[in-house]
């Protein structure tokens, strides 16, 4: 007991203002074991004696604040751990009516934790949670329009949002207990001090909307709609600094993605505020220290010493919001498509600069995504004015990649530039742009071998210990995930320019071949596999020229102990057979028992190695179809079929049960084995695949799988005979192929 009461003595010492008295509390804080931590955290936020003895209750909010933090902090292990206890101590305090304050932290805190709780833990406490919210909502709804007050309010609403956004559909049975109070908050809640609570409920009104789906939403959309609207047009009125400004862009993203094409409409009215918040201008200024002393950093202003008595300060205010706006247009461009094709040209005049914003890295993000975005909205409007607009913003991307100094962000930056490409295809890219992209490219391939030497010198340093060894790490993640943009901007060049474009890659190939030497790491291994993969894949029969440097390591890759690297080197065996042409039958007839000793090993179906082997099982399925006179067919046939279906890599699955449909539509005897016997063994592979999601409605294989069910059915006895075998999802699965294809 006395150990609790120290701990609460502590929590109070955590919100004093004396800063000597704070910084003490919270290095004694730091010490103590997790678990203890919480134990006592979850009392003192119960304890409702704490508040008596300490004259404040401001021991329940330190509490309620340090579980807030805690649950951000360890995601999601501390609600795995503590979601029982932590659930039921917050909503018991956020029923504590004496304390307003102490409520609304708890409220905050459980914002906290269904942030970031995995959905499955909380939706056993839904029913508990929901109705508990919906009481201190209707008790505080009161409150307010009889006291007017609503700190409790506010944070009771975004409880309910974040609720509703972690349990998706399975709000859908509460939803007509909170749309009418959050409708009514919206309307009435019109005085300037309520702007805050009618910001919050919009949003909440929008996450709910998006949580139960279009259906359950819809009879109250253009109710919604309306309020939203009128709220839209009293902007004009609304000062800058206005909190429901920010809720309201996010809020109109969010009913675009509920209503779809049907938003379209809306357009106009949005488009006016959303642009005028995305193109606000930082205030920044240049100070020397004695302007710096009359500036604080608590009126928003932040500051980078620059030397010299200067400093460069910017004003963070609005960037936040500015970020907000950009990638609300992002998600317009996304979601209507043809539809934001009266808004493309503004809007990429907008974009193209915000790649150079560094005052913001969200805001340069939402300017990459969107180029090829506004691209694909702009192609309704023909050739000409696709081309103009990729114009406009081609040099700036490759700029952008050279010039981007955070990784996050220009690998964003290659990714939408890859997707550009892709998009614009052949002929998008001019001699100069080439020349740049080669040089910026060659320089990343060589900072990723000498960051790659940095590290290892490192590792032999006196001061290595384990937290450097886990900023290495994170380095090399970081390192990898660009060499992957480098294969994404390769394999749209490759795709949309083939063989033309060898000469130009030959300033990269030593570099490329360098990655795929034994002695480097596995994901180096992979991706220069992978790269060497779209060269045969679009640039064959050509590609056979550069052979001598990956056909070796390719086969030597088919038995490596990385499973990514066994899946490039399967891959690349795969579009060898299709498209490489005569100079590789030899390589498809000596890659082909690899392959077979891969897919037979013990563990080749366990969770890490299965899309390697899926790989292969789908290089000798195109082996046989393409090229069946480098391998004994009828004998490798028997066992390809025992290996399907392919439940994990979903695009070769495709490939796979084309080639079936192949055998099966020649009526292949070794398929369909003697009186047809087969066919239930078939019909079990087609039920899987369908059931798995491997093959959808809208492809062309469905069709055939169809027809081949199809000719099945009308020969009774046989058609009982395969369906008998199936069980009741597959049985379905059978069923949902021939309503759909």
């Amino acid at each position: 007991m006395a150990e609790q009461q120290q701990f609460y003595l502590l929590l109070g010492n955590l919100m004093s203002p004396d800063n000597t008295v704070r910084k003490q509390s919270e290095e004694t804080y730091d010490t103590i074991p997790g678990q203890t931590k919480v134990t006592f955290l979850l009392q003192a936020v119960r304890d409702a004696s704490a508040a008596e003895e300490d004259p404040h209750p401001r021991v329940r909010y330190a509490a309620c604040n340090a579980i807030g933090q805690m649950a951000t902090d360890f995601a999601p292990t501390f609600q795995k751990k503590f979601h029982d206890k932590v659930i039921s101590a917050l909503l018991q305090t956020m029923e504590d009516q004496s304390n307003p304050r102490v409520q609304a932290h708890a409220a905050a805190a459980l914002i906290n934790f269904t942030e970031d709780c995995p959905k499955s833990l909380l939706i056993p406490y839904l029913d508990s949670l929901v109705q508990h919210l919906h009481v201190i909502m209707v008790a505080k709804l009161q409150e307010l329009i009889q006291k007017g007050t609503k700190l409790v309010l506010e944070q009771v609403v975004t409880s309910i949002a974040s609720v509703a956004d972690t349990a998706e559909e399975k709000f859908v049975p509460y939803y007509d207990l909170f749309m009418p109070s959050l409708k009514h908050i919206v309307e009435n809640a019109v005085q300037k001090e309520l702007r805050l609570l009618r910001g919050k409920t919009i949003e909440c009104i929008s996450l709910i909307g998006l949580a139960v789906g279009k259906e359950k939403f819809m009879p109250d959309a253009s109710a919604v709609m309306q309020l939203l609207l009128k709220t839209q047009t009293d902007f004009n009125d609304l000062e800058d600094d206005d909190p429901q400004i920010s809720y309201m862009i996010s809020a109109w993203a969010r009913m675009c993605k509920i209503l779809g094409k049907e938003f379209q409409q809306y357009l106009p009215v949005v488009m006016g505020p959303l642009m005028k918040t995305a193109s606000i201008k930082p205030e920044v200024a240049l100070l020397d220290t004695q302007d710096m002393e009359n500036m604080s950093e608590d009126d928003g202003w932040e500051f980078v010493n620059l030397g010299d008595q200067q400093s460069f300060g910017i004003k963070t205010a609005g960037l936040e919001e500015k970020a907000t706006a950009c990638q609300m247009l992002v998600c317009y461009a996304k979601e209507l498509k043809e539809g934001f094709v009266e808004y493309t040209e503004q809007v990429v005049k907008l974009m193209v600069p915000l790649l150079k914003f560094y005052f913001h890295d969200g805001v340069r993000v939402a300017a990459a995504e969107s180029m090829p975005l506004l691209l694909e909205c702009a192609r309704v409007r023909g050739p000409e004015y696709l081309t103009q607009m990729w114009h406009f913003m081609c040099d700036a991307l490759i700029k952008a990649i050279g010039t981007e100094p955070d990784s996050d962000v220009l690998s964003e930056i290659m990714h939408s530039f890859a997707k550009c490409i892709e998009l614009m295809g052949d002929g998008c890219l001019n001699n100069e742009h080439f020349e740049e992209l080669g040089g910026i490219l060659k320089g990343k391939l060589e900072e990723h071998f000498k960051n790659q030497e940095l590290r290892q010198a490192k590792r032999q340093d006196e001061d290595y210990d384990e937290q450097v060894e886990e900023t290495l790490q994170d380095e090399d993640e970081n390192d990898v995930y660009i060499l992957t943009k480098v294969s994404d901007i390769l394999h749209a060049v490759f795709s949309s320019y083939k063989e033309k474009v060898l000469p130009w890659f030959e300033q990269l190939l030593q570099l490329i071949v360098d990655l795929i030497c034994p002695h480097r790491p596995w994901a180096d291994r992979q991706w220069g596999l992978c790269i060497f993969d779209d060269v045969i894949e679009h640039c064959s029969p050509s590609s056979f020229k550069y052979a001598e440097y990956f056909l070796r390591p390719m086969m030597q890759s088919l038995c490596d102990s990385s499973p990514e690297v066994r899946q490039a080197a399967a891959y690349g065996i795969g579009v060898m057979a299709q498209f490489g042409g005569e100079n590789y039958r030899p390589f498809c007839t000596e890659a082909i028992p690899l392959l077979v000793g891969v897919i037979q090993a013990a563990d080749s179906r366990s969770k890490e190695n299965v899309n390697a082997t899926e790989n292969c099982i789908s290089a000798v399925g195109k082996v046989m179809r393409y090229r069946p006179e480098c391998v004994n067919v009828n004998e490798i046939l028997p066992h390809w079929l025992s290996w399907l279906p392919l439940n994990e890599d979903k695009e070769e699955a495709v490939h796979t049960f084309n080639f079936l449909c192949d055998l099966i539509e020649s009526n292949n005897p070794i398929v369909l084995g003697p009186d047809n016997s087969n066919l239930p063994k078939i019909f079990l592979i087609i039920a899987d695949g369908v059931a798995n999601e491997s093959v959808k409605g809208e492809d062309g294989c469905s069709k055939r799988l169809a027809n081949v069910i199809r000719q099945v059915q009308v020969s009774g006895g046989l058609w009982t005979q395969c369906v008998s075998t199936l069980n009741e999802t597959q049985q379905k699965a059978i069923q949902d192929l021939l309503n759909t294809a």
